[in-house]
């Protein structure tokens, strides 16, 4: 049975557009650092890269090189980790200066994907689709844990209304944020969406 995270993991990625908590398990993702403005030409290289590895993945038995416990899934959507370079934060006054961001996207992998996988898919396409960023994108294992999030309808540069509802929920619950940093699933391309009709997973982690 084909494995869609739209149906199996809707907890993960589908929630409500109102706050709620949930512990997210370790999970496996080809992931990517990096700095500056994501509305610079240069951001979307790296979400180019992730993809293409990402597909890689999916079409591997198309190519002949799958492992023997391939299964058929819908390739998770993009995420990323966002927060603001050291400088920023000694001088920061309230307005963001989308230069300083600092960012990790990620794209998760199914549980088949061993890391020797990974790795040979990093390879392979290396070969197939020359990029100097696969040199930066790493295989890692990550785990958020307890954390609050919530679906944000809407403009990027709309969210803090939504953190701050999600801070509220958090306060009324005797959950403390535990880092400045938040993670942001994009359940919309923001090239064929309007800024209005976007939707994005928001979460931060908490204790």
């Amino acid at each position: 049975m084909k494995h869609d995270w739209k149906k199996n993991d809707k907890q993960f990625y589908l929630p409500k557009n109102k706050p709620e908590n949930i512990t997210v398990p370790k999970f496996n993702y080809f992931t990517i650092e990096g700095k500056g403005n994501p509305n610079d030409d240069f951001f979307a290289d790296y979400i180019a890269v992730l993809y293409s590895l990402s597909y890689g993945i999916k079409m591997s038995p198309k190519q002949g090189f799958a492992p023997g416990n391939y299964e058929e899934y819908t390739v998770f959507p993009l995420e990323g980790v966002w927060d603001i370079d050291e400088e920023a934060k000694k001088n920061f006054t309230g307005i963001l200066d989308k230069n300083s961001l600092v960012f990790k996207l990620m794209m998760r992998q199914p549980d088949f994907v061993t890391t020797d996988f990974a790795l040979e898919t990093i390879e392979r396409i290396k070969k197939k689709k020359p990029h100097s960023l696969l040199e930066k994108v790493k295989f890692e294992a990550i785990e958020e844990g307890l954390c609050v999030q919530m679906l944000h309808e809407g403009s990027y540069d709309s969210e803090p209304a939504s953190f701050r509802k999600m801070q509220e929920f958090a306060d009324a619950n005797n959950l403390k944020r535990i880092s400045h940093t938040h993670r942001e699933i994009y359940l919309s391309d923001a090239r064929k969406v309007e800024p209005e009709k976007l939707r994005t997973v928001l979460r931060f982690k908490v204790s």
